[in-house]
């Protein structure tokens, strides 16, 4: 292939354009899946500080304190 045609905007451009769905598809499935399981371990995380004696306004607080690392939109906004 010569170097013309490997650079080529066109072709890129529609390329993006045919893989854009898929991608989109693979990523939510993804987040889906990550946001499962972060919202899984809060409630673990929740029960077991019950467990161990705190009250539920302060297991509360923690989860939440505990979630924030997993919302990858406030990460995102905090990379700005």
């Amino acid at each position: 292939m010569t170097e013309k045609a490997e650079r080529n905007p066109l072709k890129i451009v529609g390329f993006l354009i045919l893989m854009a769905p898929s991608l989109l598809f693979r990523f939510g499935g993804e987040f889906i899946r990550f946001k499962s399981k972060a919202n899984r371990a809060g409630r673990i995380f929740r029960k077991e500080l019950q467990r161990q004696g705190l009250d539920r306004t302060v297991a509360g607080q923690l989860t939440g304190s505990y979630l924030e690392g997993s919302d990858p939109f406030r990460l995102l906004r905090s990379l700005r």
